[in-house]
């Protein structure tokens, strides 16, 4: 048993490997139910904005998956997927429902219906409505979950290595196990740090794909 509670720098610059192979572990992890997630949201979002007694439902079930805690949904998962990744993506993908499909139906919302009607006074269909101006116009309030989705998802990861699915969360289930202070601190800053840097690149990747934002804000201000 380790029991130091200083950090040890030499154990950490010799387990660079271990941090990287961790840390794509963690990325591959998050990203795959964040896109999974926001693939079926969509359909979902749009369904229950256009028919409104299917919002209430929906968003029960969603939320009801996302109130269950994480060790509870992959010991009921494990039956039907196995102790394997499945098991851990499957969940972490039910967990960014609720705050997807609120966003989503949130942002189409929020469409001015004067912009609307003004597509379709111009001969767009109702397809055409949907995907070349009202998705385009809810893509900020969109963006904004996919955000706390991913952030959500990258503490969640964590917990996925309880059952040995890997990620930075084994430097904190290994740490503990020999009370190893440098480990355990080792996978949580690591963890909070990839959470930062994804909360800044999805947010510039919004303002990329949203210019009209900036325009709006800079009127605003200026």
């Amino acid at each position: 048993m380790i029991a130091d509670p200083f950090i040890q720098w030499t154990w950490i610059f010799a387990h660079g490997h271990e941090m990287w192979t961790y840390t794509v572990q963690h990325l591959v992890l998050t990203i795959v139910p964040v896109v999974a997630g926001l693939a079926i949201s969509l359909p979902i979002g749009i369904l229950a904005q256009r028919h409104r007694r299917l919002y209430n439902p929906v968003i029960w079930a969603a939320g009801l998956l996302y109130a269950t805690p994480s060790l509870a949904l992959f010991l009921l998962l494990i039956p039907l997927t196995g102790l394997n990744l499945a098991l851990v993506e499957i969940a972490l993908t039910a967990y960014t429902l609720r705050i997807l499909i609120r966003k989503i139906v949130t942002g189409v919302d929020a469409v001015p219906a004067e912009v609307v009607d003004a597509a379709t006074g111009m001969g767009l269909t109702r397809r055409q409505i949907l995907w070349r101006v009202q998705v385009p116009l809810a893509m900020p309030a969109i963006m904004a979950g996919v955000r706390v989705a991913t952030v959500s998802t990258i503490g969640l990861v964590t917990v996925g290595a309880v059952i040995g699915r890997g990620g930075l969360g084994q430097f904190i289930t290994d740490g503990l196990q020999i009370l190893f202070t440098t480990e355990i601190l080792l996978g949580a800053v690591l963890s909070v740090l990839l959470a930062v840097l994804a909360e800044a690149g999805l947010l510039a990747l919004q303002r990329f794909i949203t210019p009209w934002t900036r325009k709006a804000l800079a009127g605003a201000t200026g």
